[in-house]
């Protein structure tokens, strides 16, 4: 049986960043179409390969705000949890997306750094400066969120990522005013790829996880089965599961073995609320069994 328990002190993110991706998906693309520009004017490699790199970054806020949308449909008889899991995938693609974009900047941070280029250092410090204004204020549009929904996060990483980059190519371009080094360019790049794929490998093993069902990080699953098994009249607890069905809400199921009886419905509502505000579980489901019975689910945990 579950239940709900709608007094609580757990908070949740917005359910929506739709005006947030709307404004960051139109700021971005008229950047890419500058900075093409720009590149294209000047013949600068590195500004025609970074304006690539930012129209994955508008691919990636589309995936994202898509995920997002697709979380608020209704369930189905076909699809009986609804689409939550789109935000998960769409973080997996948003880090798969922004280490092969980080990839192919490190491949053009190498070959060029075997053959330096010259180029228009003022034009490419103005360009990647309104790159640092773009990508700082969509950014800033998502930090709120990216604490508690991990889809939200990877559009904030992407976009704080590639302000970076900017901020980089800034830097590098001013110090190719002041000293005339031409590889200077290509090894901030690399050296700002690589600190950018550490960042992101965090969003890639953690979305990757709870594809798998993975248990949540911020749950630990022997203080969730201490927490059911202190409830009164419960002996034992086993086929203990905990996921995410999205990147906001988490699931449980559970059986109770509870000897004296039923424990009637007061049972279920005031376990429902300790797991919420406990360990923020918004979907559990207990079985109630008088005796241990045979089970064929393996628990991933000894019973006490």
């Amino acid at each position: 049986m579950s239940e709900n328990c709608h007094h609580h002190g757990h908070t949740h993110a917005p359910a929506t960043y739709s005006r947030a991706f709307a404004i960051g998906i139109g700021l971005n693309l008229a950047f890419v179409l500058i900075e093409a520009g720009y590149g294209w004017k000047i013949n600068s490699l590195a500004l025609l390969a970074d304006a690539g790199h930012n129209l994955s970054d508008v691919a990636g806020l589309v995936l994202a705000w898509g995920a997002a949308l697709a979380g608020r449909w209704l369930p189905d008889s076909r699809h009986t949890y609804g689409w939550k899991r789109a935000s998960i995938l769409a973080a997996f693609a948003n880090a798969v997306l922004l280490l092969v974009a980080m990839g192919a900047l490190a491949w053009e941070a190498l070959q060029r750094l075997q053959s330096p280029a010259v180029t228009e250092g003022v034009t490419i410090m103005c360009v990647a400066a309104a790159g640092v204004v773009v990508n700082g204020v969509t950014a800033a549009l998502f930090i709120s969120g990216s604490k508690s929904d991990l889809n939200i996060r990877g559009a904030f990483l992407h976009m704080a990522a590639d302000a970076l980059v900017s901020l980089g190519v800034v830097a590098a371009g001013a110090l190719y005013l002041w000293q005339g080094w031409t590889w200077l360019d290509p090894v901030v790049s690399l050296l700002i790829a690589l600190v950018i794929v550490g960042g992101t490998w965090n969003l890639f093993s953690g979305s990757l996880h709870l594809l798998f069902d993975g248990v949540p990080a911020s749950i630990d699953l022997r203080e969730v089965q201490q927490c059911l098994r202190h409830l009164p009249g419960v002996a034992e607890v086993h086929d203990l599961h905990v996921w995410a069905m999205g990147t906001q809400e988490i699931a449980l199921t559970a059986h109770l073995v509870m000897p004296a009886g039923h424990p009637g419905d007061a049972f279920y509502q005031t376990a429902a609320c300790l797991l919420q505000e406990r360990f923020g579980i918004a979907h559990p489901t207990l079985q109630i069994e008088f005796s241990s019975l045979p089970h064929g689910c393996a628990s991933p945990l000894p019973d006490d």
